[in-house]
């Protein structure tokens, strides 16, 4: 395989979730987990809780529902919250909690036994990438689900980039909230304008650091579309209005030109939050013209460039986290997509399946449990 289709040189480290304990979180009720530091499997039936597992690991990483629920939705049924701890090693932290109340709508987290400050100061705590035929919306989707992926990436890499996006989207808010004034209580132009340079100077970050992204990883993309199985010529743009040569003063430009518009709408037309990660199949749009094995296609390897970015940006192995990511695609590609994730030596995985039939063949040594109406035990050998 060409060295343009390789994700990154390995790290020296793996990152290794030594104990979990999950309490209440989604429809499981108690568990105490020790993976082995290869990973495991959970099996189960649709519905008996094997995605929530996944997501519970994932949201001490994101500190929020990978699949966009409320907390209060994550909490079981009857009960008062939800409690989540886990134990680590190769991250960079060692110890990561969140108790959610449900009454009080409060969140606690903790890193290393202290209290986080912000939620944003314990943000990506532990490197992990999840994988599922979710995925596909990503493709499929409007711009923003790829503009989330962006972010996503981006701002659990990169602390500028986290804090520039928070304070864009601030910014954003009361930019529309200016906007939307009813006409005579304000000059809604004028309101707006006092938002401008903050929109300007942040979203001039954002801008930098996606079309930074996609540049770096244009190659490898094309490159493992290729070497998944994709015969056409894969390509990404980061598209958007500006120019790029200077993201701050294109950006206070239109903000500027469009702030009649704006104010006629009531929401701002012109920044960041309305750019795309734009992907494409010889020439033609994979999000209108693509297949489903396509998008499929496509989205994981998104997420191997994610991956790479993470081993980047931590030195560390990402745990992978599959969510049944093999359904409804040929054992070949299966097999060729478990061989890239383990060119620089995968770390711990955790695969969720629903029959012990969908192990691939790469996974078939890894511990196995099982997870019946929310209960997870250890399956006997």
């Amino acid at each position: 395989m060409s060295g343009a289709a390789r994700v990154a040189d390995a790290p020296h480290r793996s990152a290794w979730l030594h104990r979990l304990a999950i309490r209440d979180f989604r429809n499981l009720r108690r568990a105490t987990l020790a993976p082995p530091p290869d990973g495991l499997v959970v099996i189960g039936d649709n519905g008996h809780g094997k995605t929530n597992f996944l997501e519970a690991i994932y949201y001490l990483r994101l500190l929020r529902s990978v699949r966009g629920a409320r907390d209060a939705d994550l909490v079981r049924f009857g009960e008062s919250g939800f409690h989540l701890d886990a134990e680590l090693e190769g991250a960079r932290a060692r110890t990561v909690t969140v108790g959610f109340d449900a009454a009080a709508r409060r969140k606690r987290v903790t890193i290393d036994g202290a209290d986080a400050p912000k939620l944003a100061e314990a943000l990506g705590a532990f490197p992990a990438v999840i994988l599922s035929p979710a995925d596909a919306d990503i493709i499929a989707a409007a711009p923003e689900r790829r503009r989330r992926y962006l972010d996503v990436t981006l701002a659990l890499t990169s602390a500028p980039y986290l804090a520039a996006l928070t304070r864009y989207r601030a910014a954003l808010a009361q930019r529309n909230a200016a906007l939307r004034t009813p006409r005579g209580s304000a000059p809604v132009e004028a309101s707006a304008a006092a938002w401008d340079e903050a929109l300007a100077t942040n979203g001039a970050v954002l801008r930098r650091a996606r079309r930074a992204w996609v540049d770096a990883h244009s190659a490898r993309n094309a490159a493992l579309c290729s070497a998944i199985g994709e015969r056409g010529a894969a390509a990404m743009r980061y598209a958007c209005a500006s120019a790029g040569r200077d993201e701050e003063e294109e950006l206070r430009t239109a903000l500027l030109r469009t702030r009649a518009l704006d104010a006629r709408r009531g929401l701002t037309t012109e920044g960041p939050h309305r750019d795309d990660l734009e992907l494409s199949l010889d020439a033609r749009e994979l999000r209108a013209f693509g297949s489903a094995g396509q998008h499929r296609t496509a989205a994981i390897v998104l997420r191997l460039l994610e991956s790479a970015t993470l081993r980047a940006a931590d030195a560390s192995e990402p745990l992978v986290l599959l969510d049944d990511p093999f359904a409804e695609l040929d054992t070949r590609r299966a097999a060729r997509i478990l061989e890239l994730l383990g060119e620089t030596g995968r770390g711990q995985t955790v695969l969720a399946v629903p029959r012990e039939s969908d192990i691939p063949p790469g996974l078939t040594r890894l511990e196995r449990w099982r997870v019946r109406d929310g209960v997870l035990a250890q399956a006997v050998a």
